[in-house]
């Protein structure tokens, strides 16, 4: 099966990135520099692939998340434990920009492949370390998993329901947080590359980026010694905020960040009175009578089929949004002409729908070449490419080394 991949396509064209990584934040990583044109290498154990490839639905036995999570990578198989594999490893990352990897602190040193072995080969290399809490601590060598940085970041604690549980998401949002953390990182180090002449170690942790997206939770306690609360789809900060259901059974979300929008929402439900009360004016004061503002809201949209109410919020410019599932967003006008959504022409599959790189570019946009590929189908190319005899790939596979 063999693949077609255009190397001068996108901004990043001519890097090359080794994915060592496995499950989501490293590959996620791997998979937005190679949208953007790098060339990946995804590097997995022989007889262990990725767990990812057994994630989620599939159909006819083929993993539909990887067809994603592993899109513009080729595949190469080795067993970086064996003198073999370390051998391969050394030659990918000799002509490599970047190597991203998520082994427990310590691994890749033990196997002799740690940063100083890597970069007395390539002194230019860029090193992407993911792990759950970073290279140094007294957490470091623990498993670290995106739903662990989820719990201790403190997102858990403020999401839910007010008397409900601490809740989780029901997909790798710290992992996807981590990603884009990395591959800014990555794109830091490259630039200073640029100045210095050499290349860096990149230490990202899980548990730090999903919390830099959570305000200011950290400077709140150092300075009041409070919480963020538990408000459920309610919002401290403003109000109305919140999931409302419509008369035909489907739910609208409701947004009042901006003090203008408010005022029109109430106008819009037919209660411009409130506008006039002293605590109108300020978000947090409204959000102290989310009650009175709920049910002024939430009452008018229930009178209302979904599409009533977002036509009549267009026309009033207040800010409304329909809750989406999948099917939605594949039928939404707005995603269509952005173009959200990407269709490839997948071996497996055939014509398979995904969603595309999350930004455009004027030049040099990105794109999918191809979808995620079977494990170690690129072996063979990629070692003749580094210069291995076919007797050599023979012996190593031989040997179990990949």
């Amino acid at each position: 099966m063999t693949v077609s991949r255009d190397p001068a396509v996108g901004a990043l064209a001519g890097l090359r990135v080794v994915d060592a990584s496995t499950l989501f934040a490293g590959p996620m990583t791997a998979m937005h520099l190679g949208d953007m044109g790098a060339d990946v290498i995804k590097v997995e154990h022989p007889d262990k692939p990725d767990p990812s490839r057994t994630h989620g639905a599939a159909k006819d036995g083929v993993n539909l998340w990887w067809k994603t999570l592993g899109r513009n990578k080729r595949t190469v198989t080795a067993n970086l434990g064996h003198p073999g594999g370390r051998e391969v490893f050394l030659a990918l990352a000799a002509e490599a920009d970047i190597v991203i990897e998520n082994f427990r602190p310590g691994t890749l040193e033990r196997w002799g492949l740690g940063y100083d072995e890597l970069s007395a080969h390539n002194p230019g290399l860029v090193l992407a370390r993911v792990t759950g809490f970073g290279q140094v601590g007294p957490y470091r060598s623990r498993p670290g998993f995106g739903t662990l940085a989820e719990a201790m970041s403190g997102f858990a604690a403020m999401t839910g329901d007010p008397d409900g549980p601490p809740t989780l998401p029901p997909f790798a949002l710290a992992d996807g947080i981590a990603s884009l953390a990395t591959a800014y990182a990555i794109m830091v180090a490259l630039a200073a590359r640029e100045r210095s002449g050499h290349g860096q170690v990149v230490d990202i942790a899980i548990i730090e980026p999903i919390l830099a997206m959570l305000g200011p939770q950290i400077t709140r306690w150092d300075q009041l010694r409070t919480v963020e609360p538990r408000t459920g789809n309610r919002s401290t900060n403003n109000a109305p905020r919140n999931t409302y259901r419509t008369r035909d059974g489907q739910w609208v979300a409701v947004s009042t960040s901006a003090q203008s929008i408010a005022e029109r929402v109430v106008r819009l439900v037919g209660r411009p009175d409130l506008v006039a009360e002293p605590w109108f004016a300020s978000g947090a004061d409204r959000a102290r009578h989310a009650d009175e503002l709920d049910e002024a809201v939430g009452g008018w949209i229930a009178q209302r089929t979904r599409a009533e109410v977002v036509e009549a919020f267009e026309e009033a410019q207040a800010a409304v949004a329909p809750i989406y599932d999948a099917s939605d967003i594949v039928a939404d006008p707005q995603f269509q002409a952005i173009g959200t959504m990407h269709e490839i022409e997948d071996p497996e599959l055939g014509p398979t729908l995904m969603q595309s790189p999350f930004f455009r570019l004027s030049d040099n946009d990105g794109v999918i070449q191809f979808a995620g590929r079977p494990h170690g189908v690129d072996t063979d190319a990629i070692l003749d490419e580094l210069g291995f005899s076919a007797t050599r790939v023979a012996e190593l596979r031989e040997q179990g080394a990949i």
